[in-house]
């Protein structure tokens, strides 16, 4: 049952994202910016992380997934480290994702020859 839950929960994102994109004027930027804050604030409003609890992957993985684990890594630090946490925890705590998106772009960025116009 928990697939199913992951599927319709990542599948409602998707659909709110192309809803987005096909009815509003808004950039994919804005829109992709729009997931991770929305998912810093039903992090914060506790919401989220119970979400998350129940479907898994489907709400880990989208990008308001990101926002989750940003909002998480900075309530964390500020418990460990006081104030000086708003400023660290949210990229202690993304890390490793921020450094695969890195490593995988300069990997495509070596491997893929662009085409010329």
């Amino acid at each position: 049952m928990t697939y199913v839950y992951t599927f319709l929960f990542g599948g409602s994102l998707c659909l709110i994202g192309q809803l987005l994109i096909d009815k509003t004027n808004l950039t994919p930027a804005r829109i992709l910016t729009g997931f991770v804050v929305g998912g810093v604030i039903l992090s914060a409003l506790g919401v989220y992380g119970p979400i998350a609890d129940v479907v898994g992957a489907g709400a880990s993985v989208p990008l308001s997934g990101f926002g989750h684990l940003m909002a998480q890594g900075v309530r964390d630090a500020v418990d460990k480290d006081g104030a000086l946490g708003i400023l660290t925890g949210a990229l202690s705590a993304a890390a490793g994702g921020i450094s695969a998106a890195i490593l995988f772009s300069l990997i495509a960025g070596l491997l893929i020859k662009p085409r010329s116009k």
